[in-house]
């Protein structure tokens, strides 16, 4: 299958290219590299064995774009270039609807002009918002609480109304959770710019050294040990489901959603206790208060992508953590550290 792959230098497209090229697809790569590093696919390159193609270049830049998609004729698209930061989408509502909404709608008028009729998109559960009830299933309410979420959410819609009205075309909706871990070599793995936005990220620059010490906002909640919990699921099993969903979508025309993690969650202070045990070494940690939003559960439903796609997440949390480790103590200032 070729497979023309947006964001794929990003650090769950790098993960999902090892998966696509090692499983012997054809793939050409379109980033613009403002999140990510070339070297990412350097290294994917090495793990595979394998060369790809690659296209730099914007998806707001639609006659680029166009004519990559043209010159490339993939039989599908996987869709993960995006900006992802919640609070920065607060701070700057337009740009994440310029980049993420009219960067979609450009994707799909390239597709079109290509004849290309399926699309993997990299979705998430923020879609959903507030949990009227746990876990999460797809039929769950969709009510965004930030404008990240809510581009999420209309890109879904704009994606369903193009698969309802392109005959034949397949639009696979992935809606992940939380994606950590690295590949098992230690090669590729999450390397956020200026302070990481997500937990496991600030735990492994803790472990290493880069930051001081955790915050933990609040530890009353009504959870197992009283700090927030979370569906996390292991991003080499996340790029599993990519491969899933384009088999899936191989025969399925119209358009899905899935959850995409693993059924429970873990709370702040059990992923701490495992990357400790990853580590080998305590990390310090401070208990400061709630942060306005924040709930005290979330996972997910995962029934209907093991029934419909045959897949379901294989490694747990000491996998995920011993993986993140791998990277970080390898990689100690991310690709920025490299040759």
């Amino acid at each position: 299958m070729k497979l023309f792959v947006t964001g794929g230098a990003g650090y769950i497209g790098s993960h999902a290219l090892v998966e696509f090229l090692s499983a012997g697809h054809d793939v050409c790569v379109y980033d613009n590299f403002c999140n990510s590093s070339p070297d990412a696919l350097d290294e994917v390159r090495r793990l595979a064995g394998r060369d790809l193609q690659l296209v730099e270049g914007d998806l707001l830049d639609a006659a680029r774009l166009t004519e990559s998609l043209r010159d490339y004729a993939p039989d599908a698209v996987v869709h993960f270039a995006g900006l992802k930061a919640v609070g920065e989408s607060s701070a700057k509502p337009l740009l994440y609807y310029r980049n993420n909404v009219c960067g979609s709608v450009n994707l799909l008028d390239a597709m079109n002009a290509a004849g290309c009729l399926r699309i993997v998109f990299s979705s998430s559960a923020t879609v959903y918002g507030e949990a009227l009830y746990l876990p999460f299933d797809e039929k769950h309410p969709i009510a965004p609480a930030n404008p990240y979420g809510r581009t999420k959410a209309m890109i879904e819609d704009i994606l369903r109304d193009w698969a309802l009205a392109t005959p034949g075309a397949s639009a696979i909706l992935l809606r992940y959770f939380n994606p950590v871990g690295a590949h098992e070599s230690g090669r590729i793995g999450e390397d956020p710019r200026g302070v990481p936005n997500n937990l496991m990220p600030f735990i492994a620059q803790v472990a290493v050294g880069r930051r001081d010490a955790l915050a933990i906002f609040g530890d009353d909640y009504d959870t197992r040990d009283g700090t927030g919990e979370r569906d996390y699921i292991h991003v080499v099993d996340l790029a599993a489901a990519h491969l899933a969903a384009l088999h899936y979508g191989a025969t399925a025309p119209g358009c899905e959603a899935f959850n995409i993690g693993t059924g429970h969650g873990i709370t702040v202070k059990e992923l701490v206790a495992a990357y400790e045990r990853a580590c080998g070494h305590p990390l310090a940690v401070k208990i400061v208060a709630r942060r306005p939003g924040d709930v005290a559960a979330s996972y997910a439903a995962t029934r209907k992508a093991e029934e419909l796609m045959g897949w379901h997440a294989r490694l747990g949390i000491d996998d995920m953590c011993a993986s993140s480790w791998r990277w970080q103590s390898q990689n100690p200032d991310g690709f920025a550290g490299g040759d």
